[in-house]
């Protein structure tokens, strides 16, 4: 018998043991862990009341609520984010998370919610023509700490790239002089430069279309099948695109038109 008993523990031990997917650990818990800067709008912002609003949380909610739980929010600047995600303090970033090949090496990723491109902002009475960022080398261009646009700027040879907190920050330098352009997904300029009531205007589209998705930890199939199907509902019934056209007046999950 006790021969047996050994032999029973020791099978047990040598069976591998299989983590939850993330759907199971969701649904258990009943809430959606979502990670977002509370500082970035209009994708993600608190009100005058102090409470977040915007694009990303009103979609964050309506993807819990598909999912069968509720949302329970954690903001921190962009820098943190997806360090924190890898480090399994939240289930997912819901924060304008551009869908690139090297995050997609270290996370799994939604289909894409949103299509946009790089723009410029520069100062109402700038004169000079910055259609490229070749045309910047030799200035300074300001932008978000950890972004793609970091990458992009940086591998334009001669230009002077500040990074700043977020889109406050490097806007107020703008207009004081200290920059000569700063660089921003071409959605949030508009809402950035209407709230933030300096002299400064949406300048030229630089580089390619960049898509944005929820990332998550890597080798949870039904946790993405379910966020898919989620999306994708949101899409046919007409909640994705009435949540879009409050926030920026179109739908934001198709390709910018031409201009």
């Amino acid at each position: 018998m006790k021969k047996l008993v050994l032999l029973m523990v020791a099978a047990a031990i040598s069976v591998p043991a299989f983590a939850a997917d993330l759907l199971d650990t969701v649904k258990s818990r009943g809430a959606l862990k979502v990670a977002l800067e509370g500082s970035y709008p209009p994708f993600n912002f608190k009100d005058k009341q102090g409470q977040l609003t915007g694009f990303e949380v009103e979609l964050s909610r309506e993807l819990a609520k598909r999912l069968g739980v509720k949302a329970d929010f954690t903001t921190g600047e962009w820098s943190g984010l997806l360090a924190g995600l890898q480090a399994g303090k939240f289930d997912v970033v819901i924060n304008q998370v551009g869908i690139t090949d090297a995050r997609q090496k270290v996370f799994d990723f939604s289909e894409p919610y949103t299509i946009s491109s790089a723009q410029l902002i520069v100062r109402k009475n700038e004169t000079r023509q910055f259609k490229s960022l070749d045309d910047l080398k030799g200035k300074k261009l300001g932008l978000g700490l950890g972004t793609n646009y970091a990458d992009m700027a940086r591998a334009v040879a001669g230009v002077e790239v500040k990074t700043y907190p977020g889109a406050p920050e490097y806007l107020q330098d703008l207009a004081q002089g200290r920059l000569d352009a700063a660089l921003n997904d071409s959605l949030m300029i508009p809402f950035a430069i209407k709230e933030s009531k300096l002299p400064v205007k949406p300048g030229a589209a630089v580089g390619e279309l960049s898509k944005s998705g929820i990332p998550f930890a890597k080798g949870n199939p039904q946790f993405k099948a379910a966020v898919d199907k989620a999306l994708a509902d949101m899409h046919k019934d007409g909640s994705f695109a009435k949540i879009s056209n409050k926030w920026f007046g179109i739908d934001v999950s198709k390709a910018p038109a031409a201009k």
